[in-house]
């Protein structure tokens, strides 16, 4: 996994510390279907996940993506499903309100499962980016 699994440490990170009313983290691993009647129910989606982007690793862009055509390249299996997934949802005729944070990682990633020192490094910052997102009011 390495610094695509990004979004696992971020969420684990959130979850060791304080939480607030309402707000819910998943870890959304692999992405697919079971995580439809999750977003269903949220009124907000925030996501973390780590994008291939050519920026400089560690890079942070806060999006607001629409549409899975929205969505920057991805790098793992999971690019497909969660895509798939979020159109679903459209098709469903829900308007998910949806903020995605890409964090860019170097490619061709280094191989192993520990996220590279780099990436470590701002988990804090990152966890604070969704943190102060999360206490945002919803449109």
């Amino acid at each position: 996994m390495g610094d695509e699994g990004i979004g696992v440490h971020v969420i684990r990170q959130l979850e060791a510390g304080p939480s607030s009313p309402g707000v819910q983290y998943i870890d959304g691993g692999s992405g697919g279907f079971h995580l439809l009647d999750a977003f269903l129910r949220a009124r907000r989606v925030l996501m973390v996940d780590a994008t291939a982007d050519g920026a400089a690793a560690g890079t942070v862009r806060r999006l607001r993506p629409r549409y899975s055509s929205d969505y920057p390249r991805t790098l793992a299996a999971h690019d497909i499903g969660l895509k798939d997934l979020l159109d679903a949802a459209y098709l469903l005729g829900e308007e998910l309100d949806v903020t995605l944070f890409a964090v860019s990682i170097r490619w061709p990633p280094e191989t192993g499962t520990e996220l590279s020192a780099e990436l470590r490094a701002k988990i804090p910052a990152i966890v604070a980016k969704v943190r102060e997102e999360a206490m945002r009011p919803t449109a």
